[in-house]
């Protein structure tokens, strides 16, 4: 799974923002690399197992002619307490990594396949993961 090498901060705040009313995104949000791309439609909170396994269905569907990008990268961490631990004592300790996504960004980006190809390999990656996306051309 990804994880970033070094992190300033062990522990993050939680920053409580809706992210289905947040803004669009500015950044990464054109097909720069491949020939389609999966863009997030919704916001949300995307863990890095969730990348891998909708990274994983992708490259599935593609096989070996095509070529896949990953255009996002988890670098917050997460905390969560142990199962029926009470209130109180402490945040919990890190579990993982996450990134916030905003509407708009790109996600996942192919090349070296057919259209037909393409958008199903997409769609099975777009299912893995906890925003709504859709498939977009060069």
């Amino acid at each position: 799974m990804l994880t970033p090498k070094k992190v300033k901060y062990r522990k993050w705040q939680t920053s409580r923002t809706d992210m289905t009313k947040v803004t669009p995104d500015t950044r990464g949000t054109t097909v720069a690399f491949g020939a389609y791309g999966l863009k997030a439609i919704s916001g949300g909170r995307v863990r890095a197992n969730q990348i891998e396994s909708a990274r994983k269905a992708g490259h599935r569907a593609i096989g070996k002619t095509g070529r896949m990008w990953t255009r996002i990268f988890p670098d917050r961490p997460f905390t969560a307490k142990p199962a029926e631990v009470g209130m109180g004592k402490g945040k919990g300790d890190p579990q993982g990594y996450c990134l916030d996504v905003r509407p708009g960004r790109i996600l996942f980006e192919v090349d070296g396949i057919t259209e037909v190809m393409a958008k199903e390999a997409l769609r099975k990656a777009g299912t893995k993961l906890p925003v709504k996306t859709r498939i977009v051309t060069r």
